[in-house]
């Protein structure tokens, strides 16, 4: 049985990865930060970890107890991260630094160790999310710590996959528009919902990339808007 871990699942994107790979008979173990008895999957190939990813040994720590579990981690999702608005001017390095944390610090803390397990078993794909503002600078307008933040993300994807050629072990980026979850649709009531995302359809999307199918694709760059 092959296993995948997935960051942030029980955000609203992490619970769809988590409910796809379930359904397609993966493995699965999620990290989350403080979850409540609601967030929790009742599901016998299901481990939900709680722990602080901004903590690099506690990070480590989950990965090398799914290791010593499952014997190896096929597949990494990492959705955890978050937003906030803040222009050129108003971002002070404070708050650069708190995106930087909650983006970037929570993805390389993950990835680092199960690149390192991965390049020992000789396979693996590796998903972060990304984002337009951290894709395109000009779309960043607003929003300057969660762009950088993204923006490096974008980078740490590329460092992999260069670590990784001539391996059978490819990073991704997605790159989702706005996507539709009820935070979303409260905080902008007068959008076009219709134009949004749907999680569940993200979550189909990256399935498929790990599929024997889509095998030899390389350094992909997954655009859903």
């Amino acid at each position: 049985m092959k296993h995948v871990i997935v960051s942030g699942a029980t955000g609203n994107l992490g619970q769809a990865v988590v409910q796809k790979f379930l359904t397609e008979g993966f493995a699965v173990s999620g990290t989350a930060r403080s979850p409540n008895k609601e967030q929790k999957h009742s599901h016998n190939n299901y481990n939900l970890f709680d722990v602080d990813l901004s903590d690099e040994t506690a990070a480590e720590d989950v990965v090398n107890s799914v290791i010593k579990k499952n014997g190896r981690i096929d597949i990494a999702v990492l959705t955890a991260g978050g937003f906030a608005m803040g222009s050129l001017k108003d971002s002070k390095s404070s708050a650069i630094l708190q995106q930087y944390k909650l983006n970037f610090e929570t993805a390389y803390h993950l990835a680092r160790p199960i690149f390192m397990q991965m390049l020992k078993q000789g396979y693996g794909r590796i998903f972060f999310i990304g984002s337009m503002a951290g894709l395109d600078a000009s779309k960043s307008k607003g929003m300057t710590g969660y762009g950088l933040s993204k923006s490096l993300v974008i980078r740490l994807s590329e460092l992999i996959n260069e670590e990784a050629r001539g391996t059978d072990i490819v990073s991704s980026v997605v790159i989702p528009g706005t996507i539709d979850t009820p935070q979303n649709r409260a905080a902008m009531p007068d959008a076009d919902f219709s134009k949004w995302v749907n999680a569940d359809d993200i979550a189909n999307i990256i399935y498929l990339h790990t599929t024997p199918e889509m095998s030899t694709n390389r350094e992909t760059m997954i655009k859903i808007y």
